[in-house]
């Protein structure tokens, strides 16, 4: 498996499109001063969280407040081959956003209704722009929630766009299994739907999937529809710490494999504790820790958390602790979803290059303890995170983004984790989507067949290829 690139060696085997500067004054007619040129405003969208800092911003930057707007401004992009660039909130890890062709962002932010909600059915209608913390506080007073948590306040379009998943999917699911219908514009500028309000249909291809996960490359998502959840009716969060990551794995996997229904099941090792610890002035016990969360009823609460406490106890865990009450739980997981911007703030000036493998969950231990043992002995700086509840880990590896050996060592343990993860029939991504980052894997993934039934996807789709090229794969 070759070694990913790094967005500086791509950029100069992608050639800016040009952008031509009847388009830009189109837009500005139409837009006023929701069509930005200003460098300050096109930096700000051509950058996210990934460790990517030399790419060229957008020619300019729409501000959409309406599908109206979106297909306006891809209609009038597709007539020159301009990309066309989504925009959420810039929270994505694997430079989805940037604007590695040049081309115009749509910034979503602004189309953040929710639309309808509909608790007989159990679901709601956004605009992409909604956050789920602002989904979860507008719909609070149905007695319903929205349970996908990938830590960040990412916006729905986004985390649909990227397939997101988070804290809870070991009970709830992803954004795959709790998306029903969207609106998309597609790069010809016409508005679809796909799927209903319904829980089921068997009509015709399933497009809702194909564009959940399509990172903006196949059109941009204007609005969606979502299941809801009932609120449980008791709520009981622990942390527990052990001697080792071993102990928290086997854990884990006896917690799963028993088939107990826990909501969320995160491990942060004792690097990430300490740097939490530091960024969120609390005091946990510098060990590796599971932090979980119980949902149901106050009985099935009580005998879920005495079952885990017991075999956690079994294999060593101890200083098992309890947040019951919602502000405790709300600052036990404000902490843990803090994690990454607790790691970048411990190095001054560093950049995380993120992994996120998923294993199946019997393999989890061996694919944790191999790839800490490697990257242990290379010296890099890093905390690990995981979503272990369904095999989702993360090692965060700190990084100089100005010294070249970091960068080359970094991504040689990403290499070596990837391969090792693929090799237990795991996956490259468990999350965060393909992007810039993990194009060569995802051909060691799926094989280059697979990979070029995408590409005949896409150019069917996109045959200008303007919605967001050079992601997933190279053009």
């Amino acid at each position: 498996m070759n070694a990913p690139q790094s967005a500086q060696h791509l950029m100069p085997a992608i050639a800016q499109r040009d952008v031509p500067s009847s388009l830009i004054d189109t837009l500005k007619a139409h837009f006023g001063d929701r069509c930005s040129t200003a460098m300050a405003v096109r930096e700000q969208h051509g950058r996210d969280e990934s460790a990517y800092t030399t790419v060229p911003p957008p020619a300019a930057v729409v501000f959409a407040e309406s599908t109206d707007d979106v297909a306006f401004t891809v209609r009038h992009a597709a007539e020159h081959a301009v990309p066309i660039i989504p925009f959420g909130v810039g929270s994505s890890l694997e430079g989805h956003l940037l604007a590695v062709q040049g081309g115009i962002s749509i910034d979503l932010g602004r189309m953040n209704q929710v639309l309808s909600i509909n608790p007989e059915d159990l679901t709601v209608t956004v605009q992409p722009g909604v956050t789920r913390k602002q989904l979860n506080e507008e719909i609070k007073s149905t007695g319903l929630f929205f349970p996908i948590d990938p830590g960040a306040d990412a916006s729905i379009g986004g985390m649909a766009a990227t397939r997101a998943s988070g804290t809870n999917a070991v009970r709830y699911g992803t954004m795959r299994e709790n998306v029903l219908g969207l609106e998309v514009v597609t790069a010809h500028g016409e508005v679809i739907r796909t799927g209903t309000r319904a829980r089921k249909s068997s009509a015709g291809y399933d497009l809702t999937r194909l564009m959940v996960g399509s990172e903006g490359t196949l059109g941009v998502i204007t609005e969606v529809t979502l299941k809801l959840f009932p609120l449980p009716e008791a709520v009981s969060a622990a942390t527990c710490s052990f001697p080792s990551i071993e102990a928290a794995v086997l854990t884990t996997i006896q917690i799963i494999q028993m088939g107990i229904p826990i909501a969320r099941v995160e491990l942060i090792d004792q690097h990430a504790v300490r740097m939490v610890n530091a960024y969120s002035k609390i005091h946990l016990p510098v060990q590796p820790m599971l932090l979980m969360e119980f949902h149901g009823s106050p009985a099935s609460v009580k005998e879920q958390a005495e079952t885990v406490q017991e075999i956690a106890a079994e294999l060593g865990g101890q200083a098992f602790e309890w947040a019951t009450t919602p502000e405790d739980r709300t600052r036990l997981w404000t902490a843990r979803h803090n994690a990454y911007f607790a790691a970048i703030q411990s190095r001054p000036g560093c950049r995380a290059i993120s992994t996120d493998t998923c294993v199946p969950i019997s393999r989890l231990a061996d694919c944790l303890l191999d790839s800490i043992a490697e990257v242990e002995a290379s010296g890099i700086p890093y905390f690990l995170v995981g979503h272990v509840g369904d095999g989702n880990f993360h090692f965060g590896y700190l990084i100089d983004p100005n010294s070249a050996q970091e960068r080359a060592t970094a991504e040689t343990l990403n290499n070596q984790l990837v391969a090792r993860a693929l090799a237990l029939d795991g996956t490259c991504t468990g999350e965060h989507g393909i992007g810039l980052h993990k194009m060569d894997f995802l051909i060691s993934e799926t094989g280059s067949g697979t990979v070029s039934m995408m590409r005949t996807i896409k150019q069917a789709l996109d045959p200008k290829n303007i919605m967001n090229p050079g992601k997933i794969f190279l053009d």
